[in-house]
Parts: structure tokens; C-alpha cells; sequence
């Protein structure tokens, strides 16, 4: 399975986009600022290909996608949430957007995390961010 963030809107404090699953799409995504140097908790991660494993998340109580070997950070996730506060550097999809936010983000998420738990199974998961 192959998962494409294709980042549309980038903004001094938020970066909009679009997630695709094999082309198709998935759901709209929220990070952080795109920046030329990291600022923690504040800064969208590097553009590039990262394989993409479900792990439990301590912080959310359950399993979540993880994005692996990503450039200066550690535990970037798929995750709900609706504003550039919620990510600290995580990936936020949701099923609804405006021109500052997202929304409806739990269903979006279960299935996410049910899809990439499944391709898994079957061979390496990859995600492109561009």
C-alpha cells in the first residue's frame, strides 16, 4: 500500500494538504509549518518516502500509524486533531476541512490505522510526502 501526503497550503503556522491511498483519496491532513531549519513541536517534517508501521501510542492509549527513520524526529504519527496546537509535529487527518482547520478526525483515524495494519501484513507500507 502506498500513501501520499501531497501538502497543498503552506502557511506560517499550519501546512493543509491531502492524504491518497493508492491514488485515491483518503482524507485531509494538518501539520505544522513547513520550515527551512526544525523548531520543536512547531516544524512539519522533512519532504521524502518513509515506511509506515501501526504501533501503541503511550500518549493516545492505543495503536496509531508511525512513520519510521524520519530526519531529526522521533514519533511522528497519523493522528486526530483540528489545529496546527494539536500536531507537534505529527501528521492530523480528518474527514472535513476548512481554509484553517480539520475536523471529524476519529473515523478517519480507526480507519487509517485498520488499513495500514492490514497492507502490513502483506508487505512494507510506505508513505510520500511532497
Amino acid at each position: 500500500m502506498n500513501l501520499l501526503l501531497q501538502r497543498q497550503s503552506l502557511r506560517d503556522d499550519r501546512t493543509l494538504g491531502e492524504l491518497l491511498i493508492d491514488g485515491q483519496h483518503f482524507a485531509w491532513t494538518l501539520e505544522d509549518a513547513v520550515r527551512d531549519r526544525k523548531i520543536p513541536n512547531e516544524t512539519a517534517i522533512p519532504t521524502g518516502r518513509y515506511e509506515v508501521v501501526v504501533t501503541f501510542s503511550e500518549r493516545f492509549g492505543k495503536p496509531l500509524p508511525l512513520l519510521l527513520k524520519v530526519p531529526n524526529f522521533e514519533g511522528v504519527r497519523f493522528h486526530g486533531g483540528n489545529g496546527p496546537d494539536d500536531t507537534e509535529g505529527c501528521i492530523l487527518v480528518g474527514e472535513e476541512r476548512d481554509d484553517e482547520r480539520i475536523w471529524k478526525c476519529a473515523g478517519v483515524v480507526s480507519g487509517l490505522t485498520f488499513r495500514v495494519r492490514n497492507a502490513a501484513t502483506k508487505g512494507k507500507v510506505w508513505c510520500e510526502v511532497r
